[in-house]
């Protein structure tokens, strides 16, 4: 692989240091009762199984978005196990990561907590959650879940251990204006070639028309990378030790797509997060948005029924589908709980068929558990049943972005997302952008492997 000439970067501070420092702060603890306990400990507290039944603390990793439903869950549970009390803690999602590193190095773990794949691998790192993989063996739940999410936890985690059960997965999706479409003669964009060609036809900047919006600001390197690996058809991630994001194929492929900033998309994007895009291709003149399944009812009550469709990502024109692999949320089992029966109780329960379903349907996300994938709710959200047969038919490509790699967040988000933005402005090549992320990708990689053998 090429690589941007000149770069050096100094290595990243190994996360395992991290389970050392949970470790001796929790003995510091212990010697001098200095940190409260609530009966859950942090990194190194190995708990105990308990008897299935008593008290359970469950913290939600996205507070306040889901806690309607998480409730109902709750109350269905508590009232099918009435020996077992779970209280609820709802923690915003932005600092979900901060209060698991803070309760992990101090004590006070929840028994049961939202983990997802774009956060497991600093938690699993600091050895505070417990695999999962003979507890799963030996449930009514084997063989009820997707193997594509299954797979994409047991990446996240390094590949060989299940440290969370997979409730829900997004999936990128390209939103398009049905109307538009329409009055301008243009095919659906199922395919990447109509997806241009649709961006060029719909765009009239001086009218304030445009064929898409692009996401410069806050996450943008993850939609980037999907539209890049979608085009070119690369479905590795790594390749003879080196990550394939600077692939002369990639790099063409980036190339193209960001060449469509100020020219078929508004000036704005170059700031804008999934918010504001969201609420520019709702209330604007733009044809298409890539976004995911989580903004349908946002674009159902501003445009309304029949204007808009949401579609799997394009394909090339034989008809091949890559995408990369979107988070999937699940919960996670923490190794210094009290009640490790309890809590798995409490996990089985909702991974089960009508809570699972029941979850994913107010979140419109795609389901774990296969049955509740043929709920009819799914059939009638268009968008969500495309993206789930696209799935489980096996005719979608996933590229598994490495979020195993304690690195990982830093990498795709703080070190590149400014970067980026010069890619858009015009002040950064796509090659020296992508050389310079495949480097640091390198070295991430490099070291968690001597760390891990």
């Amino acid at each position: 692989m090429n690589r941007a000439p000149g770069r050096t970067r100094p290595p990243y501070a190994r996360r395992a240091r991290g389970a050392a420092l949970a470790l001796a702060l929790t003995a510091l603890c212990a010697l001098t009762a200095g940190c409260g306990d609530d009966g859950s400990g942090g990194a190194g507290d190995k708990g105990a199984e308990g008897k299935g039944k008593g008290h359970l603390t469950f913290w939600d990793n996205n507070g306040g978005v889901r806690t309607d439903v998480w409730k109902k869950i709750i109350k269905d549970f508590e009232a099918a196990n009435p020996d077992i009390h779970v209280a609820y803690v709802g923690v915003p999602a932005e600092s979900a990561q901060s209060k698991y590193d803070t309760a992990i190095q101090g004590g006070g773990l929840p028994d049961v907590g939202g983990v997802g794949t774009a956060t497991l691998a600093e938690i699993a790192v600091q050895d505070a959650l417990e695999p999962l993989d003979d507890r799963l063996a030996d449930s009514p739940l084997n063989g009820q879940l997707s193997k594509a999410m299954l797979d994409s936890v047991r990446a996240a985690g390094g590949g060989d251990r299940l440290y969370s059960l997979p409730t829900s997965a997004n999936s990128g999706t390209l939103w398009y204006r049905t109307d538009l479409f329409k009055a301008a003669g243009l095919e659906p964009p199922t395919t990447w070639s109509k997806f241009y060609k649709a961006a060029d036809a719909l765009s009239d900047p001086g009218s304030n028309a445009f064929g898409f919006t692009i996401r410069g600001g806050e996450g943008s390197i993850a939609p980037a990378l999907d539209a890049m690996y979608g085009q070119s058809g690369i479905t590795d991630f790594w390749r003879d030790g080196s990550t394939t994001v600077d692939d002369p194929a990639n790099v063409k492929a980036l190339e193209r797509y960001v060449a469509l900033y100020k020219k078929d998309t508004p000036s704005a994007d170059v700031n804008n997060d999934f918010k504001k895009m969201v609420a520019q291709w709702d209330s604007g003149r733009i044809g298409m948005l890539s976004h995911n399944l989580g903004s349908y009812q946002d674009h159902l009550a501003a445009l309304g029924a029949g204007k808009f469709r949401g579609l799997p990502n394009p394909t090339l024109d034989d008809g091949t589908r890559v995408q990369v692999s979107n988070p999937v949320d699940g919960l996670g089992l923490f190794k210094s709980g009290k009640n490790k029966a309890a809590a798995w109780k409490f996990i089985e329960f909702a991974a089960s068929h009508e809570s699972n379903s029941a979850w994913n349907e107010s979140a419109g996300s795609l389901p774990a558990n296969t049955e509740a994938a043929q709920d009819s709710w799914i059939q009638q959200a268009e968008a969500t049943r495309l993206a789930a047969d696209a799935l489980d038919d096996g005719t979608v490509r996933i590229v598994q972005l490495p979020y195993y790699l304690p690195d990982w967040n830093t990498i795709s988000k703080a070190d590149n997302e400014p970067a980026f933005q010069k890619v858009l402005l015009g002040r950064m090549s796509v090659k020296d952008f992508l050389g310079t992320l495949a480097d640091q990708l390198d070295k991430a990689q490099a070291e968690w492997q001597e760390q891990h053998g």
